[in-house]
This record gives C-alpha cells, sequence and structure tokens, in this order.
C-alpha cells in the first residue's frame, strides 16, 4: 500500500503545535466566578473536592456539567476525576446536559428494614398524591432512625414515625421558609455543662504528666474495650501498634453508621459530644496523633451542624496549648465508606473504595501516614475506663462474657432504642428486660443480631450470648450490635431481600464477586422459588474473592434463612 509523504516541515509543526486549552470541557466563565464565589478563601486541595462538591449541591441543588467543569479548573484536576467522584456518591446529584435540575425539595424515605416492617412501602405509595410534582421522593438506604420507623427526611429534617400527614405538614413548613436550613440538633450537653461535670479534666492530667500513656493504655486493655463498629479489634492493642510506627501519624474517627439497624452512636452524639471528643483526644496523646479527622454521614445534618459548633467552642477555649487539630469532614451518602480504608479514601477526596491490604491502614493509611481508625462509640467509652477503673466496665457481662453493649434495637419490640446491657445477654433477655416485650399482637420469630449483614437467626436459638465470637458458630455476627426483631407477622425470606437490595445498591462495583454477586443473588431471591444451589455458589465466591466485608458478608441473610428456615423455602413464601 502506498502511504502519503508528508513533508518534514509540516510534520515538525505538528509535533510543536501547542494546545491552545486544556483538553475536556472548557470552564464557562459564569460558571467559573459562581465556583469561586461559593468557594471563597477555601484552599483549592484535591482533599477538599467531596466538601467543594457538598457547597455546589447546597447552592443549587444539582451538580452541572458547567460546575463541575469550572470546579476541575480550580482544583486543577482532570474533568473526569471529578466526574467520577460526583457520580460515586448518592447525595450528590449530577446532571447531563440539558438535564433540568431535580425538584428543589427531596423527601427521602426509609427503605430500611425495620422502616420497611413499619409501614415504608404503604408510606411511598400514598406520598406521591399527597406531595405533588414538587417535591421529589425518593426511597432511601438506612438512614440512622431505627428507633422511629418510618423514618422521613424531608430535606435536611427528619420526621420520626411518619405518616402521611406529618411529612406533609413537614414539607409545608420547609416550603414556607425562604431558605431551607439546617435542622441543628439541640439538648445536648455543650462544651460548658461537660466542663461543669469534670470534663476534660482526665484530658489535663494526662498532658500534664499525672496519668502516664503506659497506665492509660493498660486500663483500655483491662477493660476488655474493643472497637464497637463492627470489627471488634481490641483499643489497647490498636494504640500501641499505630503508637510504634513512625510519625507523624493520624486519626480518623468513623461516625458514618450506615448498617441498616445501628443508631447508637447518633444517639450519644446527640445528647454528650464532648465525651467522645475527650477520648480521641486522649488517644491523641497517648499515639503522638498531630490531626483528627471526623468522618460524620450526611444524613444527621442536624448533628454536623451542632458538632460544627462544639467543636469551634472547643477551639476558642483549648483544654490544653497545643491541642491537636480536629478537622470535620462531611459524607455524601455511600455505606461502603463505613469500611475503615473507603473512609480514608473518601476523606482524601476520592471514591470511598476499600483498599487492598496489606498496607494496613494503622501502617500507610490517610494520606499515606500511619493512621489510628475508630469507631466513634469506642472513644465514647474512653474516658469512663480510665477515670472509674477498667474493672468497673469489666464488672459487668453476662454468660461468661465481659463488659457493656449498646445494642441498637428495633422492629417489632414495645419498646425500641439504645439498650445499654451486659455483654453476653441473650435476645429472649433483651427483649424481656430492656425492651418492654413484644409489641401487642406479635410473637418473637426471628431477630438479626448484628445488622443487615449479621445474618438471621431464629427465635428458637434465642439463648446465643449476643458478644464478640459467640455467633460465629451459627453463620452470624454481632457488628455493631444492631438488633432487629422480627415476629410471627414477617418472614426471614422477605427480610433477607431487604438486605440483599441495599447491598446491591451499596456495593461500589470495585470487585465483580461483590458487584454481580449481590445482583444476582437479589433476582434469585426475587423469584418465587430460589435456586438453593446457585446461591450457594454465590455464597462461596463472595465470600472468598470480596475485597472488603461487604461482598465477604452479604451472603449471611440468604444462607441463614437456606440453613435455619428452610420451611419459607416451600411454595415460595416471600
Amino acid at each position: 500500500m502506498n502511504h502519503p509523504v508528508i513533508p518534514i516541515a509540516v510534520q515538525g509543526a505538528s509535533r510543536q503545535r501547542k494546545r491552545e486549552a486544556p483538553k475536556g470541557r472548557r470552564a464557562d466563565p459564569q460558571a467559573l466566578r459562581e465556583v469561586q464565589d461559593l468557594l471563597g478563601d477555601m484552599p483549592r486541595r484535591r482533599d477538599l473536592l467531596i466538601e467543594c462538591l457538598h457547597k455546589i449541591q447546597d447552592a443549587f441543588g444539582a451538580l452541572a456539567a458547567n460546575h463541575l467543569a469550572a470546579l476541575a479548573q480550580e482544583l486543577k484536576l482532570a474533568q473526569s476525576e471529578v466526574y467520577e467522584v460526583a457520580s460515586f456518591y448518592h447525595h450528590f446529584d449530577v446532571l447531563r446536559d440539558g438535564e433540568d435540575a431535580p425538584a428543589s425539595l427531596t423527601v427521602r424515605v426509609c427503605a430500611g428494614l425495620s422502616c420497611e416492617m413499619a409501614g415504608a412501602s404503604s408510606l411511598l405509595d400514598r406520598l406521591p398524591a399527597i406531595l405533588g410534582t414538587d417535591v421529589r421522593l425518593q426511597a432511601a438506604p438506612c438512614v440512622g432512625r431505627c428507633e422511629q420507623a418510618p423514618a422521613v427526611l424531608v430535606g435536611q429534617h427528619p420526621v420520626p414515625r411518619a405518616t402521611p400527614e406529618t411529612v406533609l405538614a413537614k414539607v409545608r413548613s420547609v416550603a414556607t421558609a425562604a431558605k431551607e436550613t439546617t435542622h441543628i440538633h439541640t439538648g445536648h450537653d455543650g462544651l460548658d455543662a461537660y466542663r461543669a461535670k469534670g470534663g476534660y479534666a482526665l484530658l489535663r492530667d494526662c498532658a500534664e504528666g499525672r496519668r502516664d500513656v503506659e497506665s492509660v493504655i493498660a486500663a483500655l486493655e483491662a477493660s476488655g474495650l474493643r472497637g464497637l463498629g463492627g470489627a471488634g479489634f481490641p483499643a489497647g492493642r490498636k494504640w500501641r501498634i499505630v503508637a510504634a510506627e513512625p510519625g507523624p501519624r493520624l486519626m480518623a474517627i468513623n461516625i458514618d453508621e450506615g448498617e441498616p439497624g445501628t443508631f447508637k452512636d447518633r444517639v450519644y452524639l446527640e445528647h454528650d459530644p464532648h465525651r467522645f471528643l475527650e477520648g480521641a483526644l486522649i488517644a491523641a496523646w497517648a499515639v503522638g496523633i498531630e490531626t483528627i479527622y471526623i468522618y460524620l454521614r450526611d444524613e444527621y445534618h442536624g448533628l454536623r451542624g451542632m458538632l460544627e459548633a462544639e467543636l469551634a467552642a472547643l477551639r476558642a477555649a483549648p483544654p490544653l496549648e497545643n491541642m491537636p487539630e480536629l478537622i470535620l469532614r462531611r459524607g455524601a451518602g455511600a455505606y461502603i465508606c463505613g469500611e475503615e480504608s473507603a473512609m480514608i479514601e473518601s476523606i482524601e477526596g476520592k471514591r470511598g473504595m476499600p483498599r487492598l491490604r496489606p498496607p494496613y491502614v494503622a501502617q500507610v493509611g490517610l494520606f499515606g501516614r500511619p493512621t489510628l481508625e475508630h469507631n466513634f462509640e469506642t472513644l465514647h467509652w474512653v474516658r469512663d475506663i480510665v477515670e472509674q477503673g477498667p474493672e468497673q466496665f469489666a464488672s459487668h457481662g453476662r454468660h461468661g462474657r465481659k463488659g457493656l453493649r449498646s445494642f441498637s434495637v428495633s422492629g417489632r419490640v414495645r419498646d425500641p432504642g439504645v439498650k445499654l446491657a451486659p455483654a453476653g445477654i441473650t435476645i429472649t433477655e433483651l427483649i424481656t428486660e430492656y425492651c418492654g416485650g413484644m409489641q401487642e399482637g406479635h410473637q418473637f420469630y426471628a431477630y438479626l443480631p448484628g445488622g443487615a449483614s449479621g445474618g438471621i437467626l431464629p427465635a428458637t436459638m434465642g439463648d446465643i450470648p449476643l458478644d464478640f465470637d459467640t455467633l460465629q458458630p451459627y453463620g452470624c455476627f454481632i457488628g455493631s450490635a444492631a438488633v432487629v426483631v422480627l415476629s410471627d407477622q414477617d418472614t426471614a425470606k422477605a427480610a433477607a431481600l431487604n438486605t440483599l437490595r441495599f447491598f446491591k445498591d451499596e456495593s461500589c462495583g470495585q470487585c465483580t464477586p461483590c458487584r454481580a454477586g449481590t445482583a444476582k443473588a437479589v433476582a434469585i431471591m426475587e423469584q418465587p422459588d430460589w435456586d438453593i444451589e446457585l446461591l450457594d455458589d454465590l455464597s462461596q465466591v463472595m465470600r472468598d474473592a470480596s475485597i472488603c466485608g461487604l461482598g465477604q458478608a452479604a451472603p449471611n441473610p440468604f444462607d441463614c434463612v437456606i440453613k435455619y428456615f428452610p420451611h419459607e423455602l416451600k411454595g415460595g413464601a416471600q
């Protein structure tokens, strides 16, 4: 074949020609000015990408292509990087060219298991005719208010035990305001009240040498305190591991409790925010932490406003000199960011994709530094354990277990809520002694001991101690102690389908076993008769090959149905 001959001079000119503008969409001057005005004097850093996206979403109600292009230019990022992050999180509305922004007000009805049992589906069916077309209605994953089921968020405002009438009333009250303002939670102990009760005295004792690091860590170890976000790693051992790594070291606090059925962190934060902050500062002193990042789920709007105010008060009157910097970061609606490495990716302004390990976050974590990662509640107990002595905490317990557990109890019990009970208590004891028994007309049938991923057990197995390491022989685990109680008016099969739909929607998509496995499982479970053999194969592959705990634990619900509720699989009962 004869190829055309290109003159050498022309070839050289082609190579030397410089691009007149960056690749991709050019930033619209007006959009650029709007973004610059929104960001103000905010630093233009890569790790602040999600915070910047929130500012644009809050101001305009959506993320238009011209604003994303302008933000990319401001942060000196590729537009593809900005788009992939914006499109990853549920709470960002990314608009395509020519697409109109959604309604200015969104009503989110929780579709989690506890809310589903309390009538969320009926609420979703009835609300469109009542709210009209000026309001966007969405079914949402668990919003962390399971004890208030069915829970609804009208914009940023929670509606507990919602009815069509109470939702409409909240919509009208929000719509009549000139601009929706963030609901700020009140009724908590502020800084002055906390100090009046002895708050931050322990931190000063530590900083001023009246306590030494070894005695504080030893107290945590003797108490048996373990990570209360789900993994259960011993807290004192974690402090030693991170302290042994070369500095500078960082801390990341996980308040992204997205596990359906879990709300304990929210309840404790609502009433006593400084107790966990003091615990965090004591941990920072013991481990040698320079900066503390607090990652709060976006569904907790009111708590974010409150926490921002309390952090400002703490910075204005610090309890000690050279206090570590406390930085609050806002989630954007992604269950996967409850996984420690995915949370770290999100704090860095990226998609919440779990990392392959090793290395572990204690070695190479946030911004590549050794990182002490803790759940909120773990730090909540530090002050009590050190002040009162580890023996006091460890003195509680039943059936051979030690310590206290904060159970988030929801479902068919008479009195749902956070129940501080002895570790090792059984579900039968928990319902009878702490929850007022079952609701009228309901008989105890089954329970989820550890939220959506913790499996499902029948009431006939209600004498198993609820604690770390006691449920694994039965294919379950306690996780964050999110207990959902089912009655004879429910089925484990329907509960399992609800949880698998959740996992399908919340899978980050990074690994095929989880991404495809959850979708395939839902398709099988939606059929009247389950393909048990295929579900068994899916379960094995997902457990063996998924990168993180989401895919590894997602089969627990349907595995438990097959093992413990075979009678429900006969005749296609849903």
